[in-house]
């Protein structure tokens, strides 16, 4: 496969996994906005996913209609859907050829209901769940398009290595800003609504209300999070995939770059998969988080260098 091909495949399934982490996130904290009697911030929401320090985030004034908008539909956010979703349907121009008719019609539909300007006219005057809703129902109709059309090939596999290490950096960015949080207030560590907003955004309340009966501890929610090999938006559920797939791109003429990448993604499997609570606490959260989040990106760089061709 040429390495343009590879590498488009890639990011159109970079930019849908950041899409719909970024849906998820939005409706469960415009939920959270209109529930709450305190006083409600949409500052981590922003720096996650747009990048923004406090003062930028507070230029919005917590208006989350206005967050909305700029979340959505926003032109100058690089980071907003509208952008996304024309990155990723760029990309899968570029692979037309390698892609089935029914997926790209899918992404057109997904890239036109987002450009609708009563989508934008929608977020403003009618109720935001019912339109993050529909953009939801989008994606989850591209995850079931590319499970039943696309030919288990090489093409899928790197579209899955993009989706797992979009989302496993997804889950420790919201973990690392969550327990930041924590510690600027330690009160929220026994706020039973905010672990319950966390594990919504991740879609993992259900999950956890099923595993843990003794109910919301930081503890069970960071065992959940980070290393339930059966929860779909874990650490270790993502890396795991990520080596899964990777293992299906290895072929003659790459010994090479696949044995250096091979030992890279196994090392953070191992890293990941022989940690416990108790050993994460002792090493410090936020220090956990750092590395094993800079181990994702140079496994991205490391692909970007080995398969993309420094595309």
């Amino acid at each position: 496969m040429l390495s343009r091909v590879a590498a488009s495949f890639y990011w159109l399934s970079r930019y849908i996994e950041r899409s719909d982490g970024l849906l998820r996130m939005l409706k469960i904290n415009y939920a959270s906005s209109q529930d709450t009697v305190q006083e409600f911030t949409w500052e981590p929401v922003m720096r996650i996913f747009a990048g923004l320090d406090a003062d930028e985030a507070e230029a919005l004034e917590n208006d989350s209609r206005a967050v909305l908008k700029y979340m959505v539909t926003g032109k100058n956010n690089s980071n907003s859907i509208l952008n996304i979703i024309t990155l990723a349907r760029e990309n899968a121009r570029g692979v037309q050829e390698h892609i089935t008719k029914d997926l790209w019609q899918c992404l057109n539909e997904y890239y036109h209901t987002v450009k609708d300007p009563r989508l934008d006219r929608a977020l403003q005057r009618e109720d935001p769940i019912s339109v993050l809703d529909v953009l939801i129902k989008q994606v989850m109709l591209y995850y079931g398009t590319v499970e039943i059309t696309m030919e288990r090939g090489e093409g899928r596999a790197f579209m899955n290595i993009g989706k797992y290490l979009e989302r496993a950096i997804q889950s420790v960015d919201i973990l690392d800003t969550k327990f930041s949080s924590i510690s600027e207030n330690p009160d929220l560590l026994t706020d039973t609504t905010y672990w319950k907003h966390l594990l919504l955004s991740l879609g993992g309340y259900e999950l956890y209300l099923k595993t843990y009966r003794e109910g919301f501890e930081s503890e069970n929610v960071l065992e959940q999070v980070v290393l339930n090999v059966d929860f779909p938006r874990s650490v270790i559920y993502s890396v795991n995939n990520i080596q899964r797939y990777f293992d299906r791109l290895k072929n003659e003429s790459n010994v090479d770059d696949y044995r250096e990448m091979s030992f890279q993604i196994g090392r953070l499997q191992s890293r990941i998969k022989y940690s416990s609570v108790k050993s994460i606490k002792a090493e410090g959260l936020h220090l956990f988080l750092t590395q094993i989040r800079s181990e994702l990106y140079s496994i991205g760089n490391s692909l970007n260098q080995h398969y993309f061709a420094n595309s």
